[in-house]
């Protein structure tokens, strides 16, 4: 089996495998996931090569860190980088960003995750206002100076938003939405991220398993799903679900891709390999509810590069069918 490939962590200095693993459904926020097959999956993808898992506090209210952070305890000497996220325990609104708050989010993580220093912190997509103020950036480098953290980022909705954290001094990473329907980032964001050192962490690389192409215009899902619920982005940014494109028009999309996979890779394995492979990509976090999922989503991490036919085949697409409708929301 060829070795997973790794990439610098932008300003952590950590090497992680450039397919990471995303753990929101983990906490069982949508669909019952049980700590038993939660922990499968998180085996899984160690025994795989993943060694970047991310989650957040916010994730079955701490239910996934939980998880996380007795996997990585019984994983003490195996590199793995945990990363969390911070922010949305309050309202997202400029006033909930102060110090003594970090403080109160920074150690319910610690205690949650069993670690006395958190590898890296994110802000949980907070408002542009709370990515622009100096004063964020000082209550964080006051936590990294304590040691409660060694490093933190910034999760972000809109590349206006990206660029204005990877101009900061000490944001060691950036996470944003890209994938195969959503690409944005790659006009300013990714090349500034490789110019400024900063890494960037993709997430939703399957617009919401859309591009696994296993979806049609009759597909449903459950209620307590947020491709039900959060269609509207009554729930959060729309832009998190199908990466804010049209059901419909997705799935169509979506076989589109679909026939231009080459032998050898499943559609989502196409996907998550095209996210990695873009130039300035340190790592990319697809969620995995199974054992199965888990191994095939690693996979991806060892696929050859993609051919230039799914490459112009994949901005062909975008441009036809979404770029009108989503390139300048985000």
């Amino acid at each position: 089996m060829e070795p997973m490939q790794h990439r610098t962590l932008g300003r952590t200095g950590r090497p992680v495998s450039v397919v990471g693993l995303g753990t929101w459904q983990l906490g069982a926020d949508w669909g019952d996931v049980s700590e038993s097959d939660a922990r499968d999956v998180l085996e899984t993808a160690a025994a795989e090569g993943v060694t970047f898992y991310d989650t957040a506090d916010v994730y079955g209210d701490g239910r996934s860190e939980q998880i996380v952070g007795r996997f990585l305890a019984a994983h003490p000497d195996d590199g793995l980088v945990v990363a969390t996220k911070m922010g949305r325990r309050a309202e997202q609104v400029p006033e909930s960003y102060v110090p003594e708050a970090f403080r109160a989010w920074v150690d319910r993580s610690r205690r949650t995750l069993g670690v006395d220093r958190l590898d890296l912190v994110q802000l949980h997509c907070p408002p542009s206002a709370v990515i622009d103020d100096d004063r964020t950036y000082d209550a964080l480098d006051a936590l990294v100076d304590d040691g409660s953290l060694a490093a933190y980022g910034v999760s972000v909705e809109t590349a206006d938003q990206a660029l204005s954290a990877i101009a900061r001094p000490h944001v060691a990473s950036v996470q944003i939405i890209l994938n195969a329907f959503r690409l944005k980032p790659l006009d300013a964001v990714l090349p500034a991220a490789e110019a400024a050192g900063v890494g960037i962490i993709a997430r939703v690389p399957l617009a919401s398993g859309l591009l696994s192409g296993k979806y049609d215009a009759t597909t449903t899902f459950a209620p307590d799903d947020h491709r039900t619920y959060n269609r509207d982005g009554s729930a959060f940014d729309v832009g998190e679900t199908f990466s804010g494109v049209d059901f419909e028009t997705g799935v169509r999309a979506a076989q589109e891709f679909a026939s231009l996979v080459p032998d050898g890779l499943t559609p989502a394995q196409a996907a998550i390999a095209w996210v990695w492979q873009q130039s300035g990509v340190t790592t990319v976090i697809p969620g995995a509810r199974s054992v199965e999922q888990s191994r095939s989503n690693a996979a991806a991490g060892r696929a050859a590069p993609l051919g230039d036919e799914l490459l112009e085949g994949v901005r062909r697409i975008y441009d036809e069918r979404f770029r009108a409708a989503v390139h300048d929301r985000w």
